[in-house]
């Protein structure tokens, strides 16, 4: 995994917008339709080539894929695990719930994914390796064509597939996450193996706690996050860690977050991880004020930590000036070569919906990019690197 001793580098969390006809193939796999695939791979490919480029004229140092061949971080895998059928009710998130016609209204303008939410109703394997085989080599001719030199893709955790994808199969939520582990490693170790890093999506450690878990207590809920630490952990134990970047968030949805669990609860579970990079939100009015909460949360001498310091569910474009403080907050408190700047979440959560406007996504990248250089130079002063 890339590090820095001489500036800030930047990444972001993953998703980014998708064009559309990228996402009419998406909905239409996802529907069961016949998609022709030689169509679908040349969509895929012209998508990625162009998604990448754009990331590296942004000034983003590891780039993603921007997830074009996935309609949903968590639900993807019903097109490569075995065991999953039919949909399901999305668990709404409690400050939704608190005011229905908030929630219908958000609803109504688009705002609720309309692809289908598998449940388990079979035993849980590896079904089909070939997608995950082709995004790796999308992705690694684009990167070579844009001229970025470290890049990942990102793969949902046992605990958030769990979370998003109802169990009526395994006797247990611990059987359930084992089989979901074994059967996920084989993907992470895949990527891993080609060269690229591996993302683990984790919502289930932060948003489950007011979705799927908003019934239990807190402290039922952390040991429901010390079970999918665990599995998670299982699954990684053939990667190295270095090799490794994990997101923890508490949902990339318009709503007060007045329910979002306090951080210092759950990230000291959370840097349990074996993946050597943390991604948390930083830069929402909910969340931007817990750089301080590191100054008593231990992040071990081995993590890096990559704070969210632009938003994704926000039109504004933030000044660099702003993303600089963002980033020298976190440095103060960690140091300089422990801290890269990302995003909150992703640009397209799910295909077809963004609360961002795709042109001004890009506007973001290079805000963060140019408050990076900013930070960089209050950091490290004439030793940055230009």
């Amino acid at each position: 995994m890339r590090t820095s001793t001489d500036r800030i580098l930047t990444t972001h969390v993953g998703s980014l917008p998708r064009p559309q006809d990228v996402v009419d193939l998406l909905f239409a796999q996802d529907r069961g339709e016949e998609v022709d695939a030689a169509q679908f791979e040349a969509v895929m490919t012209r998508a990625v080539d162009d998604v990448v480029l754009r990331q590296a004229q942004a000034g983003v140092d590891i780039a993603s894929d921007g997830e074009m061949s996935k309609i949903s971080y968590a639900t993807y895998i019903r097109h490569r695990l075995t065991g999953f059928e039919g949909d399901s009710a999305r668990p709404t998130p409690q400050d939704l719930d608190d005011f229905p016609e908030y929630r219908d209204r958000l609803v109504k303008a688009g705002h609720s994914a309309t692809y289908k939410r598998p449940v388990c109703r079979g035993p849980v394997k590896v079904k089909d390796l070939k997608p995950v085989e082709r995004d790796i080599a999308r992705m690694k001719a684009a990167m070579a064509k844009a001229g970025i030199a470290e890049g990942f893709l990102n793969s949902v955790s046992p605990g958030t597939i769990a979370v998003f994808q109802p169990n009526e199969h395994y006797p247990s939520h611990e059987t359930y996450l084992a089989a979901l582990a074994d059967a996920m490693r084989e993907e992470y170790e895949l990527i891993v193996k080609s060269g690229l890093l591996v993302q683990l999506d984790c919502p289930d450690l932060a948003m489950g706690r007011h979705t799927r878990f908003k019934n239990l207590s807190d402290e039922q809920f952390l040991r429901y996050a010390e079970l999918q630490v665990e599995a998670l952990n299982h699954a990684l134990a053939n990667v190295p860690a270095d090799r490794v970047r994990l997101h923890v968030c508490w949902g990339n949805y318009e709503g007060s977050h007045v329910h979002d669990m306090d951080c210092r609860k759950i990230f000291p579970i959370a840097v349990k991880v074996k993946p050597r990079a943390l991604l948390v939100e930083g830069a929402n009015p909910r969340h931007e004020h817990e750089w301080e909460a590191w100054k008593t949360i231990k992040l071990p001498d081995d993590k890096v930590l990559i704070p969210g310091v632009i938003g994704a569910n926000t039109n504004y474009v933030e000044h660099p000036e702003v993303v600089a403080q963002r980033i020298e907050r976190y440095a103060n408190v960690l140091g300089r070569e422990r801290v890269m700047a990302g995003s909150d979440c992703g640009f397209g959560t799910f295909a077809g919906f963004g609360a961002v406007f795709p042109a001004f996504c890009w506007m973001k990248l290079r805000a963060m990019a140019d408050g990076a250089k900013i930070a960089s130079e209050k950091l490290w002063g004439s030793g940055a690197a230009r």
